[in-house]
């Protein structure tokens, strides 16, 4: 759906379903997320529309600490991760996409970007990229499916979570997902600090979050070079540093 801002109001456009799902999803997410969404004013005719939600993307707060940013985090995705699925499912998709797949697609987006990839990694990021991938998941949860931090809105003086938007890629999916963009977004003490808050046994999570955030380092970077925007390159950039240490 495309969006545009009317003063402190949100309108987003797609296809009348589309607009009603999404709203039905707000409704719903709202009822028991932790931290603020988007809550929905009205639908009509493929336009959903909901007031502002307060502060600023994460990816433009220069100066925040991301750590206790990831704390709350991981208290918000285990209050996502403990919706019913089966519930929760009759308002998205599955997104079950196979370790290998992620590994594979990888690669291919890798081979687009290795000439911007200082030489120092390539041969780390080309030994992971031929290792295998870890176990698919035994099981799947609801969830954000899209937690980078351009989706995280904090108030720039106090670093608070004022709310978590763009719901639009929300699905039945690996619980280890969105940990994976914590890390690559905001580096290993973020994703200690998540899953510690996420509760017991978030620890198993680890190695399949830190190949998430691997692979999707290079999706990250191609997105910000063909859309010449910048903030993407230099987080990408960035997140090599622990990705490929």
């Amino acid at each position: 759906m495309a969006y545009e801002v009317n003063g402190d109001l949100i309108v987003r456009f797609g296809t009348g379903a589309d607009a009603d799902r999404e709203a039905r999803l707000l409704t719903a997410v709202g009822n028991f997320s932790p931290l603020p969404v988007p809550v929905p004013s009205f639908t009509d005719v493929g336009c959903l529309a909901y007031p502002k939600v307060p502060g600023v993307p994460l990816l433009d707060a220069a100066g925040v600490d991301g750590v206790p940013v990831a704390a709350e985090l991981g208290g918000f995705l285990a209050a996502l991760h403990a919706a019913p699925v089966e519930r929760m499912g009759k308002l998205v998709a599955t997104d079950d996409l196979p370790a290998d797949e992620w590994r594979r697609e990888a690669r291919e987006t890798y081979a687009s970007v290795s000439a911007h990839i200082p030489s120092a990694y390539r041969r780390r990021i080309e030994a992971f990229l031929e290792t295998p991938a870890p176990q698919d998941p035994d099981a799947l949860v609801f969830s954000h499916n899209d937690l980078g931090v351009e989706h995280v809105l904090v108030d720039p003086l106090t670093g608070a979570v004022t709310g978590v938007i763009d719901w639009s890629d929300a699905a039945i999916v690996d619980p280890a997902f969105d940990f994976g963009l914590v890390h690559r977004d905001l580096g290993p003490a973020a994703l200690d600090a998540a899953l510690a808050a996420y509760g017991g046994g978030a620890e198993h999570l680890r190695s399949r979050a830190v190949f998430y955030a691997r692979c999707n380092v290079f999706e990250d970077l191609a997105y910000g070079l063909e859309t010449s925007r910048e903030r993407y390159v230099a987080k990408s950039m960035v997140a090599l540093e622990w990705l490929f240490a």
